[in-house]
């Protein structure tokens, strides 16, 4: 009996709680669903409305990367004329001159009576970051997009993940995602995130990330940037992106909150509101190794080949892991980061780059277009599912592995030594991946007349590449140098 009590108290987190919230309001709106008549329906000859619920606003280029190529589809394969789309965002003001055509809608942090009253007013939710079913995070995160679905899923309307992965997730947070999302179609971006959703009984479909139809500021831009802060234009360069690793989860604790907030405590782990980060001395030791441990290779490697070594943060968060990495190096190396530089313009950055050292799985994703030759460093399955559908599983290490610098020096001298073969292998990659993001289009326009039977899409076409948004020249110039 006791043992019992201790299990469920153990269970009653802030994250727990608010999946509990969630749970309530998704099932009071399909209760309002049933018997209320002022439920906003679609009707035959009016607009879709359609709600994207991400990551939006906190300056983490690829998570907007990946969105602003989701809406660019969507657009295409349904039409301007034929949609109203609005998208979440947590800070409009980080978010303004992005997503064009689309309306922002301010999400506060406490979400569920949000959702509860947003959601209902479209007639379908699309949810859109990358890392949308797994714990490794914030269980708040995936709740959210989990209680967006579900919320649509209540009404019966249009609920799909685009784009998706799924890795481990909590008991508590598991549950909730198969509850609510069972009626979802989730179109993920690896088999393997395939494997777990369908073994929680989720209909999923093959897909791709949607970042690699992106196209960035000219590369006059970027170059323009790096030589700013002391690029020859002609050093090969290393672009270098460290994040911190070792404090995640984010997790809410009120406890903690009411300590930061009253006595000044934990100011090193907080994140935001009640989430604080997962950061204990242990952590701290094991952050300031894998630091080092990559400027001992980006320096080695920049002294052996003369090249210019840049240090690029995709999110602000990566701010802080820039600047250690830059005082860890010989000589202090520039840094640049997101909440300086839009997406734009920061992906023009790291396609000039020959080189790349990155733990941000969407730096490598965008550099890839430009056959920047990348070697990963991953603190979980994405990197290390990218580079096996590369075919380059020797070109994904750990943050935490032993001799790291050694080996993420060899891994770039391998590619050095070979850059004409490593490049091939990339190009082909990237076109692979833009094919299988077409038949997600085929699938997703399948899934709107499944909901939405006497909808009428702008798609024209039965080619695969039919199902894209226009192609940039350089991705047109890439696939004919592949064809």
């Amino acid at each position: 009996m006791l043992e019992t009590a201790k299990q469920l108290i153990s269970k009653i987190t802030p994250d727990y709680g608010l999946q509990k919230a969630m749970d309530s309001f998704i099932y009071t709106t399909s209760l309002r669903s049933a018997i209320s008549s002022h439920t906003e329906t679609w009707q035959k000859g009016k607009p879709l409305k359609l709600l994207f619920a991400g990551y939006a606003g906190s300056r983490n280029t690829g998570a907007d990367v990946r969105v602003e190529e989701m809406i660019r589809q969507v657009r295409h394969l349904l039409g301007d004329e034929n949609i109203m789309l609005s998208i979440i965002t947590i800070d409009p003001k980080a978010t303004a001159g992005y997503f064009s055509s689309v309306k922002p809608v301010h999400m506060p942090q406490i979400f569920p009576p949000f959702l509860f009253t947003e959601c209902p007013k479209h007639h379908g939710v699309i949810a859109c970051e990358g890392s949308m079913f797994k714990s490794k995070f914030a269980d708040a995160l995936s709740t959210m997009m989990a209680g967006a679905l579900g919320m649509a899923n209540a009404e019966g309307k249009l609920s799909v993940g685009y784009g998706a992965e799924a890795g481990a997730m909590n008991p508590s947070l598991k549950h909730f995602v198969k509850k609510h999302c069972a009626d979802s179609l989730v179109i993920c971006r690896n088999e393997q995130s395939q494997e777990i959703l369908e073994r929680m009984d989720i209909r999923t479909k093959p897909g791709a990330d949607t970042a690699w139809t992106f196209s960035p500021s000219p590369a006059s831009t970027g170059q323009t940037i790096l030589k700013k802060h002391g690029w020859d234009g002609k050093q090969p360069l290393l672009v270098v992106c460290p994040i911190n690793p070792f404090w995640w989860p984010v997790k809410a604790d009120v406890v903690k909150q009411v300590q930061h907030v009253f006595l000044g405590m934990h100011r090193q782990q907080h994140y935001k509101s009640v989430y604080f980060h997962d950061y204990d001395q242990r952590d701290q030791k094991a952050y300031q190794t894998y630091i080092s441990e990559l400027a001992l290779a980006a320096d080695r490697f920049a002294k052996k080949h003369n090249a210019f070594v840049v240090s690029v943060g995709m999110e602000k968060l990566d701010r802080s892991a820039c600047e250690d990495f830059s005082v860890a190096m010989p000589n202090r190396v520039p840094v640049l980061v997101s909440d300086d530089y839009n997406m734009y313009d920061l992906v023009s950055v790291i396609r000039q780059g020959s080189f790349m050292i990155s733990s941000r799985f969407h730096a490598i994703v965008c550099s890839m277009p430009a056959k920047v030759l990348s070697v990963g460093v991953t603190m979980d399955e994405r990197i290390r599912n990218l580079m096996k559908q590369r075919g380059h599983d020797a070109l994904s290490l750990e943050v935490d592995e032993l001799d790291l610098g050694e080996k993420v020096f060899q891994a770039l001298e391998n590619m050095q030594a070979n850059p004409e073969q490593y490049g091939n292998e990339i190009a082909k990659t990237v076109f692979g991946e833009i094919e299988k993001m077409a038949w997600m289009g085929k699938d997703f326009l399948e899934e709107v007349a499944r909901v939405y039977p006497d909808f009428t899409a702008a798609h024209k076409g039965d080619t695969w590449q039919s199902y894209l948004p226009t192609l940039s020249k350089s991705l047109q110039e890439l696939g004919e140098s592949i064809a």
